[in-house]
C-alpha cells in the first residue's frame, strides 16, 4: 500500500483514480479501492517487449491488431489492470476509439525478482474471469515462461520449449531462448 507522504492526495474512488496523475515517478493500478504501486517496464522487460513486438510484426499480425504496452484494462468496475503487453484486435482498438473499455485476448506479464507469487497468481486468476483467453507470465530470473489457457491449464516453457498464443494468435510462438538470447 502506498504511503501518503509519498504523493500528495490520494485517490479514494475509481472515479478519482481514473483522472488522477501521480507525481511520483510510479505507475499504479486500481484493485477495490487498493492502490498497486510499480515502476513500468526497465531495460530488461524493454527488451523482451522489443523482441516480441519485432514477432508480431514480422508474422503479418499487425494487420489483425496490435500490441499494447502497459494498456488500461478495466477487468470490472472496481479494478484496472496495465499487463505489460496486451494484444488488441482491430475491431477492439476501433471501439476504444469511441470510449468502450476492451479486454484484451492475450496479455504478457513480464516479471522481475520483486513481483509477489501469490499476488501474481491472484492477477492470472482476474484476467481470465474478465476474459483473457491466454496469459504469458514471463520470469526473466529463471528464464521461463508461465503459457496459461485457463487458470487450470498452463504449461511450463524452458530452453527450447515454444510458447504459443494459441488459440487467440496460433502463429505467435518463440521458444524461450530466443526470448532470452
Amino acid at each position: 500500500m502506498v504511503r501518503t507522504n509519498e504523493i500528495s492526495e490520494l485517490p479514494k474512488t475509481l472515479a478519482e483514480f481514473l483522472i488522477w496523475e501521480p507525481n511520483d515517478g510510479f505507475k499504479y493500478e486500481w484493485n477495490d479501492g487498493e492502490l498497486i504501486k510499480f515502476t513500468g517496464m526497465n531495460k530488461k522487460q524493454l527488451y523482451i517487449y522489443d523482441l516480441l513486438l519485432e514477432l508480431f510484426i514480422d508474422k503479418g499480425l499487425k494487420k489483425r491488431g496490435t500490441f499494447v504496452a502497459e494498456y488500461d484494462t478495466m477487468l470490472t468496475g472496481i479494478q484496472m489492470r496495465r499487463p505489460d503487453i496486451a494484444y488488441l484486435t482491430k475491431e477492439q482498438v476501433q471501439r476504444t476509439k469511441a470510449g468502450i473499455d476492451e479486454i484484451p485476448e492475450f496479455v504478457i506479464e513480464i516479471l522481475s525478482e520483486t513481483d509477489n507469487v501469490n499476488k501474481v497468481e491472484e492477477k492470472v486468476a482476474e484476467y481470465f474471469k474478465a476474459g483473457v483467453k491466454v496469459v504469458w507470465n514471463i520470469y526473466h530470473e529463471t528464464k521461463a515462461v508461465y503459457v496459461y489457457t485457463s487458470r487450470k491449464s498452463v504449461k511450463i516453457c524452458t530452453d527450447d520449449d515454444i510458447c504459443s498464443a494459441n488459440p487467440v494468435l496460433p502463429e505467435f510462438e518463440i521458444s524461450v531462448n530466443q526470448i532470452f538470447e
